[in-house]
């Protein structure tokens, strides 16, 4: 039963809908209430993470490369572990530790995964340190530094993938349980200021920007050919 004129306009949006997404709904709540559709802090964190997958994914093809002794050119390595470094790490990470994590341990709550999360955190920085150490023309063509970049990569792919995951189904919809919407809308705010600062107005589109050129010179831009043959 719809008791209030929020919970009728929710319930008439959902039967127009239909199949469609839940977001259809929230759009259309906020257009009818004068609100803008910001980005909320969670959702801009999980958005992010599309950014890190991208970059695993060209680890994964410098690997195969790498596995195949082909020539690796150093930059194919430099440059997303620059972004990992300067978006992941220092910015992205960054809000995760300062604004998300201490809200959990505060009300000691999902403290084994905060804990864990922050180690990964830890462990992800140092395996960056490798990558950009290693990332050289010279060390690339010793077969000695080539495994060892090999175990770095993998190391760095196996960690992130549940890393992100954990957080995008289980933390992040958890810290929408434990904050106001108030703070949620402040905290998504303060994001957006903070990425501006760092990396200018349409940071997170330049950074994908940044990532789609080195997907091209890999030749994984074209998502079709991920597409398997049926």
């Amino acid at each position: 039963m719809f008791t209030t004129r929020r919970d009728l306009l929710i319930g008439g949006l959902s039967l127009i809908v239909g199949g469609g997404t839940g977001a259809a709904v929230t759009a259309a709540i906020k257009s009818e209430a004068g609100e803008s559709e910001d980005v909320s802090a969670p959702e801009d964190l999980m958005r992010e993470h599309g950014i890190l997958n991208r970059i695993l994914l060209i680890y994964e093809k410098v690997l195969q490369k790498l596995q195949a002794n082909e020539d690796v050119n150093a930059d194919w390595l430099n440059r997303p572990a620059a972004l990992v470094r300067s978006f992941v790490e220092d910015y992205h990470e960054r809000l995760e530790e300062r604004f998300i994590f201490p809200e959990f341990e505060r009300r000691n709550r999902q403290t084994e995964l905060v804990r864990v999360l922050r180690r990964q955190h830890q462990a992800g920085r140092a395996l960056t340190d490798a990558i950009l150490r290693d990332a050289t023309t010279d060390r690339l063509h010793r077969s000695e530094s080539r495994q060892e970049m090999i175990r770095t990569c993998e190391a760095f792919i196996r960690m992130y993938r549940p890393h992100e995951a954990r957080e995008d189904t289980v933390l992040f919809p958890d810290f929408r349980e434990i904050i106001s919407a108030r703070e949620l809308h402040e905290l998504g705010e303060r994001f957006e200021q903070e990425e501006d600062r760092l990396f200018g107005e349409g940071g997170f589109q330049n950074t994908v920007g940044q990532v789609a050129d080195i997907e091209r010179l890999l030749g994984i831009e074209d998502l079709d050919q991920f597409t398997p043959n049926t």
